[in-house]
């Protein structure tokens, strides 16, 4: 599982998990794929943020993969 807190990591199409901003304080992840990075920064301590192709916003927690 690879860092969500750089941009680097981070790709158009990968599977992951992000906390929307309405679920900060329980910490319920979403999952979902990206469509676009947001962050414009190379790194951010509590996650990039990103929109998902279903188009929730959230910061990345976690990348999926399924290898």
């Amino acid at each position: 599982m690879k860092e969500g807190t750089l941009r680097k990591n981070i790709n158009k199409g990968d599977d992951v998990s992000i906390v929307l901003k309405k679920d900060q304080r329980s910490g319920i992840l979403t999952n979902g794929i990206v469509y676009r990075i947001l962050t414009n920064a190379s790194s951010h301590p509590h996650g990039i943020k990103v929109e998902l192709e279903d188009g929730e916003i959230g910061r990345v927690k976690s990348i999926n993969t399924a290898k």
